[in-house]
This record gives C-alpha cells, structure tokens and sequence, in this order.
C-alpha cells in the first residue's frame, strides 16, 4: 500500500494521466493505472470513485485524478469516506494540501495545466509530508464531519 498510487481520469484528463503514470514512478511509486483507456467520452465521477475506494480502502497511499479542470474529480472524489481529495493549480497548494490538510488525493485539470507544470505539482504532492501538530487537530475535525452524516 504505502508505495502505491493510483491514477484515473475520464476522457479529458486521459492525456495528461498518462504523463503523470511515468512521474509517479519515476518518483519511486508504483504508478496503477485505472484509466480510463479510450477517448471516448465517459463520467468522471465513476472514474473518481476507482482512485478514492483504492484510498479509502489503504489499498493505494495517494490517487491522482484527472478531469477536464480537476473540480469534478474533487467533487467526486470527497464523496468517499475517509478521502482528503485537493484540488491544486499550483506547486504550493499541493504541498500545503499535504503538509497542512494531509490530503489523500490530488485532483488536477488537463485543460488548465500544461504536462510540465502538472509534473511538478505531483512531484510537490508526492515529497510534501504531512506537519502533524495543530494540522491533525483540523484534519481530524473534518474526519468527523463525515461521522456526522
């Protein structure tokens, strides 16, 4: 589990999911690709509960999710229990989603990122490690907002 993240995306994140495979491995993971395969189009949220379930269920330590924008992938993806999914444009917010919210999942946009800047914001996710500290006390309350359902 520990060194295992899972990709997925629907149609159009599917070009950018594929760079980002060899980004994750070449960063030490074992990268799982979930696709989707065609160019079809498809429902990102079905996509989105693949890479969440493999997280939930501690099968994967991270998945990364591509849609269009990445708001829909995040979308989806918070709707699994026990998912922490962040949506990142930029280096920082990847690395402060881990550090301050250990996010579990990182959510990202093929039509808003060029293939360069969407490797570096997965390299910021994958290195970032969570602080812990005063960080868990939040983390831990939004974990109880689930058991409030």
């Amino acid at each position: 589990m520990a060194d295992r993240v899972v990709l997925a995306s629907d149609h159009a994140g599917r070009e950018l999911r594929l760079e980002l495979v060899r980004v994750v491995s070449e960063a030490g993971y074992e990268a799982d690709d979930l696709g989707t395969t065609g160019t079809a189009s498809v429902d990102y949220p079905d996509f989105a509960r693949l890479g969440a379930e493999e997280v939930a269920a501690r099968r994967a330590r991270f998945a990364i999710l591509v849609c269009g924008t990445g708001i829909g992938m995040s979308m989806a993806a918070n709707k699994v229990k026990g998912v922490r999914a962040a949506h990142c444009s930029t280096e920082l917010e990847a690395r402060l989603a881990r550090g301050h919210n250990d996010a579990n999942a990182l959510c990202l946009g093929e039509r808003i990122l060029g293939k360069g800047q969407a490797a570096a914001i997965v390299r910021a996710f994958l290195e970032a490690p969570f602080e812990g500290g005063r960080h868990q006390v939040r983390v831990d309350k939004i974990m109880q907002l689930e058991r409030q359902r």
